[in-house]
């Protein structure tokens, strides 16, 4: 299983990934893809994402299951914590 939500993304990019993935909500795509297959998906989203953000998380024989990475500008940052893949919180920027 795979799953890729993208925020403020380019249509052309959400055309792309409709091309490929199920469009379940506005944004938030689903499919069942090789590994070769997704690898080269994400590629295009993280080449085409500009000022957007997008995850992608996939089934992964980690101990939670699954396995996730991100691009863009996003508060939410994978790292890894004894080899447990968790997410960190960037602080709130205030623009004065």
């Amino acid at each position: 299983m795979l799953v890729i939500a993208v925020n403020n993304a380019p249509p052309r990019l959400r055309g792309r990934l409709a091309v490929w993935l199920l469009e379940i909500r506005a944004g938030v795509y689903v499919g069942n893809y090789s590994r070769r297959t997704r690898e080269m998906i994400w590629e295009q989203v993280v080449e085409e994402i500009e000022d957007g953000d997008a995850i992608i998380a996939w089934a992964g024989p980690s101990d939670a299951g699954f396995d996730f990475d991100t691009c863009g500008t996003n508060r939410r940052m994978p790292v890894d914590v004894d080899g447990m893949k968790l997410v960190r919180f960037l602080p709130v920027s205030v623009e004065g």
